[in-house]
C-alpha cells in the first residue's frame, strides 16, 4: 500500500505537491524532499564547501517548509527552494564573519565592547577556541599556537619546528578548516536555539 502511495505522488507536478503539502500531506513533503534535496545540497556546497554545514542548511530549509505548510504560495518550487538555501547560507556566512571579527580581539587585555552581550559573545568564543585547540593533533596544535598566540610567520615556525614552510601551511590549512567547521556548528546551534525561544 505504501509503495502505491509513493508511486502516486511521484506522478504529481511540483504545483500539485505544494497544494497537497498545504493540505498537510506528509507524503507530498517526502516527495518534495526526494526530488530536491540533492540540488539544494549542491547549491549550498558551492558556497560553503562543508558537508555537515550544507546538510544543516538543507535540513533547516525543509523544517521551515514543513512548518509553513498551509500558507505556502510558490510559483516555481525548485527556484523557491534554491533561493531559500542561498538565503540560509548567506546568514551562515554573515554570522561567521561577525564571529571572526572577534578573533583578533581575543588576546587583547581590554576588548572594546560596549555591552554585556558582546562580552558574553567573546567569552563564548574563547571557550570554543580553547576546546578547538585542545582537539587538534599535536603538530597541528603547535603550529596553530605559534601562529595565533606567538604571532610567528610561517618561515619562523618552520625554522623553530624544523619542518618545511609547506608543512606549516598544510597544518595551518587543516587547523583553519576545522576552526571554520567548529564555528559554523556553533552559529547554526545558536540560530536554532534562537528560533526555539
Amino acid at each position: 500500500m505504501q509503495h502505491i502511495i509513493m508511486s502516486m505522488y511521484k506522478g504529481c507536478s511540483d504545483a500539485e505537491l505544494v497544494d497537497l503539502l498545504n493540505g498537510g500531506s506528509r507524503e507530498a513533503f517526502d516527495e518534495i524532499y526526494r526530488r530536491n534535496w540533492s540540488a539544494m545540497y549542491l547549491a549550498a556546497f558551492n558556497m560553503l564547501q562543508d558537508e555537515d554545514a550544507c546538510m544543516d542548511v538543507v535540513q533547516d530549509v525543509f523544517v521551515w517548509i514543513w512548518n509553513k505548510r498551509g500558507s505556502l504560495e510558490i510559483l516555481s518550487l525548485k527556484s523557491y527552494l534554491i533561493s531559500a538555501v542561498k538565503y540560509k547560507v548567506a546568514n551562515v556566512i554573515r554570522k561567521l564573519k561577525l564571529r571572526q571579527s572577534f578573533f583578533d580581539q581575543i588576546e587583547t587585555e581590554e576588548p572594546s565592547f560596549n555591552n554585556v552581550s558582546s562580552e558574553l559573545e567573546l567569552k563564548e568564543l574563547r571557550e570554543v577556541l580553547l576546546q578547538f585547540t585542545a582537539e587538534l593533533p599535536d603538530r597541528c596544535r603547535e603550529v596553530f599556537d605559534l601562529s595565533r598566540n606567538e604571532h610567528l610567520s610561517n618561515k619562523e615556525i618552520s625554522q623553530k619546528m624544523g619542518i618545511s614552510e609547506k608543512a606549516v601551511e598544510r597544518q595551518m590549512t587543516i587547523a583553519l578548516k576545522r576552526l571554520k567547521v567548529s564555528l559554523m556548528r556553533l552559529f547554526l546551534f545558536s540560530i536554532l536555539l534562537f528560533l526555539m525561544l
